[in-house]
């Protein structure tokens, strides 16, 4: 696309991202000092109409992006935007606060991206089948009281409760320890059900068959968990502040995607393994959200993807500074796992 196309392309979605109002010539030859007229910047936008990347409003005279407009624009018009120092300095600062668990940390990561960039966020937790059991404990509590801890790669930490079959020991609480430790380290959790309980139960029935039983049992629930993501889900009324859902079929539509988990699993988990993924518009596959935009990202635990991070707003949002939002976000995100992680 030649040079005056692209700038005047490039100054209708600016200006159309920053009012929401439809873009007529005159308005881009008063504002953005192109050097040319109002007539020849009409002309110019029949012909970016023409190829796609500008549409009419019935109900106007001037004219706003397309999907595939706002497509090229993020490919190849858009600079990047640069998060001042006080935003960084804050950002930093919601990761320093006492945040004990994996899930509190997503949590307060969904909760930032929603409050900065005024769009629905949603961070979908770790990948349970991509971690591996890096540690098992059992802790004597009290008289007939026990605690199974599993400690996995990515940092979550799974504890149950259970009672002491009568006549095992404190000292055999803690043979067993060492047992699964050595058995276990190591083993992904979506492989605990390709026989490696089997083998530890046969090896370990002759000795405790109840204590064995139950073991084997909760180590089962923990080979459950691998399919299973926490969704968490901020800002959607920023949705509702924005003038793309006045109309209420589209509202209707929207929260019907927002309200079902596996959808917005979908949603966000889309797009290749690592880095950044942007859908514009009818590049989502959900017809709820075809005239929204979904960008998300990953983040990491020593180099390790272990999950998403997104927003979800109209297609007619700020890309630069939300993608550099989103990126900042989910680098302080992954360095906060990882230190949590040790």
């Amino acid at each position: 696309m030649e040079g005056r196309k692209r700038k005047i392309l490039e100054a209708i979605i600016l200006d159309y991202i920053a009012t929401g109002e439809p873009v007529g010539s005159r308005t881009i030859a008063r504002r953005y000092n192109l050097g040319v007229s109002p007539a020849t910047i009409r002309n110019e936008m029949a012909d970016l109409e023409e190829l796609g990347l500008l549409e009419q409003p019935h109900t106007s005279a001037g004219r706003v992006p397309s999907d595939l407009g706002y497509r090229y624009y993020v490919d190849c018009l858009m600079e990047r935007h640069e998060l001042s120092q006080a935003e960084k300095d804050y950002i930093r600062s919601r990761f320093e606060q006492k945040l004990g668990e994996i899930e509190q940390v997503l949590a307060e990561a969904t909760r930032l991206l929603a409050e900065m960039t005024n769009l629905a966020a949603v961070g979908l937790g770790p990948y349970q089948g991509r971690a591996y059991i890096r540690q098992v404990q059992l802790f004597h509590i009290s008289y007939g009281r026990a605690l199974l801890v599993v400690v996995t790669s990515n940092g979550l930490v799974e504890h149950h409760f259970f009672t002491v079959p009568r006549g095992v020991s404190q000292f055999e609480l803690e043979r067993l320890s060492r047992f699964l430790n050595k058995r276990l380290q190591g083993i992904m959790l979506e492989d605990l059900r390709t026989g490696v309980l089997n083998d530890i139960y046969r090896d370990l029935v002759a000795e405790h068959r109840e204590l064995c039983s139950l073991l084997i049992e909760l180590l089962e629930r923990l080979s459950k968990l691998e399919k299973e993501e926490r969704i968490f889900l901020e800002g959607t009324l920023n949705l509702f502040e924005q003038p793309e859902f006045r109309d209420i079929n589209k509202v209707k539509g929207l929260l019907s995607i927002l309200g079902q988990a596996e959808t917005l699993r979908e949603l966000f988990a889309q797009g290749p393994p690592a880095g950044l993924t942007i859908k514009i518009g009818r590049e989502n596959k959900y017809q709820g959200v075809s005239n929204c935009s979904v960008l998300t990202v990953t983040y990491e635990i020593n180099g390790e993807v272990i999950g998403n991070v997104g927003v979800l707003g109209p297609t007619r949002m700020d890309y630069s500074r939300t993608i550099s939002v989103l990126e900042y976000v989910a680098q302080n995100l992954s360095r906060a796992l990882e230190k949590l992680c040790g």
